[in-house]
């Protein structure tokens, strides 16, 4: 599925490209949206997107792949910086091979990393070679 599929909205079939996509784009439209690489295998499809609320920020894509009916599937957070949209396609591409992606730091859906921990944040950026941001780490105080 590709984000033209998801609008609801109609905002990126306006005639003449007026509209918002492809530089803004809604969130729920990407979700499910493909990753492949450059050699043109496909690596998975977007399953969330995560949000750095205070700084106003997409921060990961977490991509799904592998397994059938998540049965089996590997949930790796890919910094957003390392996915390029292709719009000639209406897909995302990930410059790694499927083996490394295979390699990648992932997860499960039941064992969700902690997003905002330094130290896993920077081991991620460093294996997709992107530079972390900033990571909101305090709590909201009342």
């Amino acid at each position: 599925m590709n984000y033209l599929e998801q609008d609801t909205y109609g905002m990126y079939t306006v005639p003449d490209h007026h509209g918002p996509g492809p530089r803004l784009m809604g969130a729920h439209t990407l979700i499910g949206n493909d990753v492949y690489n450059r050699q043109n295998e496909h690596l998975g499809d977007i399953k969330e997107i995560m949000l750095n609320v205070a700084a106003g920020r997409i921060c990961y894509a977490v991509l799904s792949f592998g397994g059938v009916l998540t049965l089996g599937e590997k949930l790796f957070a890919v910094p957003w910086e390392a996915l390029t949209l292709d719009t000639e396609n209406k897909r995302f591409i990930l410059h790694v091979s499927k083996d490394r992606l295979a390699d990648a730091p992932g997860f499960d859906n039941e064992d969700w990393p902690n997003m905002s921990d330094q130290t896993w944040s920077h081991g991620v950026h460093k294996y997709y070679g992107t530079k972390p941001h900033e990571v909101y780490e305090s709590a909201i105080e009342d």
